[in-house]
């Protein structure tokens, strides 16, 4: 089961904590794989990856920028030879007050995280429907369910990519590709370094981390078996699903 031997992958923001584990998850159930990210770290991800007979292609990406977008995506799909996986990882979080968030960085945060998304799930379609299978998995969040605070674009962006998963479950599950998103608790990254450098941290440990059931925190490595699951065959009647991976969060 959850073999993905011949199956290749894309990988956006595989560079980063979540995108990096995800990535490896998927190598080690033997698919090839592209990692697309802007981070200069870019190469050294996909080396780690590597195996033998098996080279992780490496990606420079601007994903606020559509035409690279398009451009990459066919590069990569030409240098993989096909496409069966999409992990949709890629993300930014700004934060500011919401009466004071200013434009610039509202669409930033919605470029990258949702409407990057949308557009590489196009492309990605457009192979994938035409072969009559695949599986795209997004990243939402636990925004995607609940309110933040002082990061409304990011709030926005990720009930958006929610909506986006159901919707393309919707039209494209019948013919073949199923679209469903992953949405991880609170996690120790980098992206959320933030809590741990401010006051917020001392708020936080007293009321978020005794609600999640587990007693702890998220690392990437807990995104593994999501991903594999939703990326294999074994989950062919599993589409349209925001699947939480949260120590029991959002059930307290």
């Amino acid at each position: 089961m959850f073999d993905l031997t011949g199956k290749k992958a894309i990988v956006t923001g595989g560079a980063g904590d979540l995108g990096f584990a995800m990535a490896q998850a998927l190598a080690e159930q033997g698919a090839s794989l592209a990692i697309w990210d802007r981070s200069d770290q870019t190469e050294a991800a996909a080396r780690r990856l590597s195996r033998p007979g098996m080279t992780a292609g490496a990606f420079h990406v601007d994903l606020a920028e559509r035409e690279q977008i398009a451009s990459c995506f066919d590069e990569t799909v030409k240098a993989l030879g096909g496409l069966d996986i999409l992990i949709n990882c890629a993300g930014i979080n700004i934060r500011h007050p919401s009466e004071a968030f200013p434009p610039e960085d509202w669409d930033s945060v919605l470029n990258i995280n949702l409407s990057a998304t949308f557009f590489l799930c196009q492309k990605a379609a457009s192979v994938m429907l035409g072969q009559g299978r695949g599986s795209i998995i997004n990243i939402a969040s636990m925004n995607s369910f609940i309110g933040g605070m002082s990061n409304v674009a990011y709030a926005a962006s990720k009930s958006g990519v929610a909506g986006l998963t159901k919707t393309l479950s919707n039209e494209w599950a019948g013919r073949g590709v199923r679209v469903n998103a992953i949405a991880p608790g609170y996690m120790d990254t980098q992206m959320n370094a933030y809590y741990r450098q401010t006051g917020d941290g001392d708020r936080l440990k007293a009321i978020i981390t005794p609600r999640i059931p587990v007693g702890r925190w998220g690392v990437p490595d807990d995104l593994k078996g999501a991903a594999v699951f939703l990326a294999s065959d074994d989950s062919a009647f599993v589409s349209g699903l925001i699947l939480a991976v949260d120590g029991g969060f959002l059930a307290r």
